[in-house]
């Protein structure tokens, strides 16, 4: 199994393909590597900020052996200040480096550098449209905290609109029987009909709510999303809804012994610090996985899973 790019989470349809990348994920947990990566050159040339997804894949390269290249605020410090095109710059930077971790900030640009690249590109977000990498470790991290993706009940809560996470995770958990999925936001924040569209197609039950109050004590799954401040045309659009829905103890003391609370981070409001010493907050948890999944895909991009 070898990807030449990562683009879209449609490129991992398939049960099987996600238990091979999932085991091999467990392996890079457990396992003292010898550097398969050795010599290889990662770039992460990100559009927009990022934390998590930017030192995971730096840290993933590096502990598999190869070396990194960087630049964190491409618009500010890069060719681009000058007005040099996407497809330029990854032109460029492909003849550098032997895989490239893009983040930016306009839907599809991921596939556009893929036409212009030499190099794998692997998605790191793509303005409101995907972000394929987070989705396979959210999936991860379900199966690994509760042994199992079927038969649960998932509530995806907050900013559905424009949530790439969440865009991203319907996909994949469409292909798992018995799932039950509660679609939760502000009536301005719904999930975009063509995801809910794809639920249809593919037999997934679903349900709209805007207050998550009666269906607290039934989920296996509570995940959490900010309200993205950065997507909105005014402020004032973004006061009416930043705190929406705010996660605090007593909430979570609502919740089944065994759910787990999940987020892509960062929080603003949405999930409060009490919350963090629950057992069930597994979001810290969930975002050191990004490393062995990212570890994991980087691997099968080279060929040496």
């Amino acid at each position: 199994m070898r990807f030449k790019h990562i683009i879209s989470v449609k490129q991992f349809l398939d049960i099987n393909t996600l238990d091979k990348i999932f085991q091999l994920a467990d392996e890079m947990e457990k396992k003292e590597l010898q550097c398969p990566l050795r010599g290889k050159i990662l770039a992460t040339v990100f559009y927009e900020p990022s934390t998590r997804t930017r030192f995971s894949f730096e840290s993933a390269m590096h502990k598999l052996g190869g070396s990194v290249v960087t630049t964190e605020s491409a618009p500010y410090f890069s060719s681009v200040t000058k007005g040099e095109t996407l497809q330029d710059t990854i032109k460029v930077i492909s003849g550098y480096a032997d895989v490239i971790v893009l983040r930016h900030y306009e839907e599809g640009s991921a596939k556009i550098a893929s036409e212009s690249s030499s190099v794998p590109i692997i998605n790191a977000g793509d303005g409101i449209g995907e972000h394929p990498t987070q989705a396979l470790l959210d999936l991860y991290t379900i199966k690994k905290e509760l042994g199992k993706i079927d038969n649960l009940k998932i509530a995806l809560i907050g900013d559905l609109l424009y949530g790439r996470t969440i865009h991203s995770l319907i996909y994949l958990l469409a292909l798992y029987k018995r799932v039950k999925i509660f679609l939760v936001s502000p009536n301005q924040l719904k999930l975009p009909e063509k995801y809910k569209d794809y639920l249809v197609q593919n037999k997934i039950e679903f349900e709209e709510l805007t207050d998550p109050q009666n269906i607290l004590d039934e989920i296996d799954v509570l995940y959490v999303t900010r309200i993205q401040q950065e997507r909105f045309k005014s402020k004032q659009e973004y006061e009416k809804v930043k705190d929406a829905y705010i996660i605090d103890r007593k909430i979570v003391n609502q919740l089944k012994e065994n759910a787990i609370i999940m987020h892509p981070l960062p929080r603003v409001n949405e999930i409060s610090p009490e919350v963090d010493d629950d057992k069930r907050a597994a979001y810290f948890r969930q975002a050191k996985n990004g490393l062995y999944i990212r570890m994991a895909l980087l691997r099968l991009i080279f060929n040496s899973g």
